[in-house]
């Protein structure tokens, strides 16, 4: 089951989710739409507090299952105190990341195994599913390039960046796979285009398969 008006952006480093996250949000709100944008892992007290434990720090401080774990606690909290209360009160919600980013990092990336990363995952989010997720693709070198320039607090969460460029690899390939296997749920967007275009490319796809 999924929630309609639950809009979640994937994709590697430097694929310019939150820029995209908020023009995204700037039309839906021209449209006269009530919008909460937010992110993962964080998006509530509680989870942005984890969040310094995940994205900080040597790349090998936790096992796979260990961060994975510390996803979906903060997970729990931000689908408790902000996702569902938004969604529950009718406005729309645009997402910076959510299970597919754990499916990619801490699964494919990472080998954990899926069947676990599925269960939390149906305890955690049960049928609060996104109704459509926006697969943000580019070429890794071109992602680790943009993510490379960013500044100020972002600089600072730089655990996944370091990795090696076949963990960057297996990242994109793993989103891709999820988007062939969920069609109606997953759009690819090519971000490697300027943001404008990446931005009609976002909105086309929103017009087209969500009512609004």
């Amino acid at each position: 089951m999924t929630r309609e008006r639950f809009i979640t952006l994937e994709g590697g480093e430097g694929a310019g989710k939150s820029t995209q996250a908020r023009r995204l949000a700037d039309k839906l709100e021209e449209k006269g739409h009530s919008v909460v944008v937010t992110r993962e892992p964080g998006g509530s007290p509680g989870a942005e507090i984890i969040r310094k434990l995940i994205v900080s720090g040597d790349e090998g401080r936790w096992t796979p299952k260990a961060e994975a774990l510390l996803v979906f606690a903060a997970r729990e909290d931000h689908l408790m105190r902000t996702i569902r209360p938004a969604l529950d009160r009718g406005a729309w919600v645009i997402c910076d990341r959510f299970i597919d980013s754990t499916r990619a990092y801490q699964g494919a990336a990472q080998g954990l195994d899926l069947q676990v990363i599925d269960t939390l995952g149906k305890m955690v989010i049960g049928a609060d599913m996104p109704g459509l997720t926006l697969m943000l693709d580019l070429p890794v070198e071109t992602g680790l390039a943009r993510a490379g320039k960013r500044a100020g607090e972002g600089a600072l969460e730089d655990r996944y960046e370091k990795m090696e460029i076949q963990f960057h690899q297996t990242l994109r390939q793993a989103f891709l796979d999820i988007a062939a296997a969920e069609p109606k749920r997953c759009a690819v967007i090519d971000a490697a285009k300027n943001e404008d275009e990446v931005a009609a490319s976002i909105w086309a796809e929103v017009g087209t398969r969500l009512a609004i």
